[in-house]
């Protein structure tokens, strides 16, 4: 299963709604210097105050779905989230609050 990513079994079916629903805004972009410590910083807080986060990768920054699906999984460890939902260049980060 290369370049596959492996959702979390433990996510509500509820999260996976909310995570799949287009009306989801992007609050986080990944620039074009690429993910630093800004970006997981901004991550963090934002899963802290709201638990669900879209975040967005710049067009060309994560060229294949190996090099997009070890940054995303890479960032849920960074940020302690679970990745919820991701297509393409776009990834939902679930914060379950046990």
């Amino acid at each position: 299963h290369r370049g596959v990513i492996r959702i979390s079994r433990q996510i509500p079916k509820g999260i996976m709604k909310q995570a799949k629903d287009a009306s989801l805004p992007v609050t986080v972009r990944i620039g074009k210097e690429g993910v630093t410590e800004q970006v997981i910083v901004e991550l963090r807080e934002q899963l802290g105050k709201r638990g669900l986060v879209k975040l967005k990768a710049n067009r060309g920054l994560l060229s294949n779905s190996l090099e997009r699906s070890t940054c995303f999984e890479e960032l849920a460890k960074d940020s302690d989230s679970l990745l919820v939902h991701s297509i393409g260049n776009v990834a939902v980060f679930w914060l379950s609050r046990k």
